[in-house]
């Protein structure tokens, strides 16, 4: 009695390393417990925060490295063989038995246990999908509560740093799998359902899916499995949905994400996926649009083409800051502008991207927004059309496939022609690739069709600059030529005078 006594009375927290390795398992433990991981903090009961109860069934032993170690008296019976007054306190139960953590490092350890797990979130699963009530505050307490514990883990460690100093390109390597899937899939499935579930009360559960509940979610996007991040998305874009209340937070957590991403490390795995949640959200945006949303468009989605490996969340990039666009035609200039700040020198594969995600911002632009930033923006593209990698000149030269981008240069071909025709000619006499001279020839007929005098206006200017051109390398060349007979003349001279070489002598310094 006296040691039961002892066992219930609180402990001080042990070290967050010692707590892991305790809840992990270290092979002492009975084969029938179930160790629980989490610092005991008297007073509070949020979510994976305070020092629960120990359910009915279960006895508590003293505390041990910071875990408390749970062992089951009975079995507990299928949600099917009790009556339905007993089946909350039945899941209860079944969730606390589900908060035991265990080592999936080694395949070989606690096989017994991990399988009784599984089974029991399975029918955790079961139970959530197929309730016909409201969930009780109980209920949404220790479900969060399972759920911080075995989600919110340490992270493994850095294989992602030791690839980059190895040299590994990082965007071709294998993503790291977790071992413990097979639990934490059914941990998630659980989580998910119960949050788009009915039976969930927003303004019960938001107590314990709070903002400090939101930012753990959003610190597990980072991870290297790819299928742990596909399951946070939807979760995520669920909690959004659902608690209108957290939306600014989760809005500004992510928005945190991505300066951290742009402006200090480059390096983060879930880029893709939080923007594929935004993408959703900006399609929901009321119109007018708030200035918050276009300083979000300004300050966070526009730098995101800076990174080297944008090309791992583009298409997702691209699809919001064209949801913006379509939104409010008015931002185009901005975005078009953003687009030519960043614009790729030198790597090639990107700027084929950016050519694409620049087609798609213009097939939504009008008339008015083009001509704000038509001149710095077809200055580029001229200079896209005379890339010596083919793809890049041919994905420039395609613009003119679309009709709305090239209704749009006709409108303004009296500006846009006298920009961009050296780069069609040069393309046209000197371009190696056969599909590059091709298409520039197809383009020249747009122009020439259109309007025949001026192109040959534009082709005379042409021909006069090419003269002065030569003029003045002519020039430059007989002047260099000038240089060098002075240089030579007075080369000799010093030699003539007896100085070596048309050098000066120490002696005679």
């Amino acid at each position: 009695m006296i040691k039961q006594i002892l066992g219930r009375l609180p402990r001080k927290p042990g070290k967050a390393g010692d707590s892991r390795d305790a809840a992990a398992g270290n092979g002492n433990e009975p084969s029938n417990s179930y160790s629980v991981a989490r610092s005991v903090e008297p007073g509070n009961k949020r979510a994976g925060n305070g020092d629960y109860p120990v359910p009915d069934g279960l006895s508590a032993n003293p505390v041990m490295n910071g875990a408390v170690v749970y062992h089951s008296n009975e079995p507990l019976p299928a949600f099917k063989d009790v009556v339905a007054s007993e089946k909350q306190n039945l899941f209860v139960k079944k969730v606390n038995l589900c908060c035991a953590v265990y080592d999936f490092a080694d395949p070989t350890k606690h096989l017994k246990e991990k399988e009784l797990k599984r089974q029991t979130l399975m029918e955790l699963v079961d139970y959530v999908t197929s309730a016909n009530g409201k969930f009780s505050e109980v209920i949404m307490s220790e479900i969060t509560k399972m759920v911080s514990i075995n989600l919110f883990r340490a992270s493994s460690p850095t294989p992602r740093e030791n690839k980059a100093i190895e040299g590994v390109d990082l965007e071709e390597d294998e993503p790291l799998m977790d071992p413990a899937w097979s639990h934490l899939q059914i941990v998630y499935e659980v989580f998910l359902r119960f949050v788009a579930s009915q039976e969930t009360d927003a303004k019960l559960a938001k107590r314990y899916i709070d903002h400090s509940f939101i930012l753990k979610l959003l610190d597990l996007f980072d991870s290297e499995d790819p299928r742990e991040r596909d399951y946070l998305k939807t979760i995520l874009h669920r909690i959004y949905g659902k608690f209108m209340v957290h939306r600014p937070f989760v809005r500004k957590g992510i928005n945190n994400i991505f300066y951290r991403f742009i402006f200090e490390t480059e390096k983060h795995n879930g880029i893709a996926e939080l923007l594929e949640i935004l993408g959703s959200i900006i399609n929901g945006f009321a119109l007018p649009l708030k200035e918050e949303h276009k300083l979000f468009l300004v300050r966070a989605l526009i730098p995101l083409h800076k990174p080297k490996c944008v090309s791992m969340y583009h298409q997702q990039l691209s699809y919001c800051i064209t949801q913006f666009v379509e939104k409010d035609c008015k931002l185009s200039d901005t975005v078009i502008r953003g687009l030519l700040k960043y614009w790729p020198m030198t790597n090639s594969s990107k700027e084929v991207m950016f050519l694409g995600e620049l087609e798609e911002v213009l097939e939504a632009t009008q008339l008015a927004e083009f001509q704000r930033c038509m001149v710095p923006l077809f200055l580029q593209i001229a200079r896209s059309m005379n890339s010596s990698h083919f793809q890049v000149a041919e994905r420039a030269l395609f613009l003119w496939n679309n009709d709305h981008i090239e209704n749009l240069i006709k409108q303004n071909y009296k500006v846009l022609l006298p920009i961009i025709y050296p780069a069609l000619e040069r393309n046209a006499r000197d371009h190696w690739n056969q599909a590059v001279r091709s298409l520039t020839l197809n383009v020249r007929k747009i122009f020439s069709d259109h309007d025949s005098a001026f192109f040959g206006e534009c082709i005379q200017k042409f021909d006069n600059d090419e003269l002065k051109q030569e003029e003045s390398n002519l020039k430059r060349e007989v002047l260099w030529k000038r240089l060098e007979d002075m240089v030579t003349s007075k080369s000799g001279e010093n030699n003539l005078s007896g100085t070596p070489n048309g050098k000066f002598s120490q002696a005679a310094g």
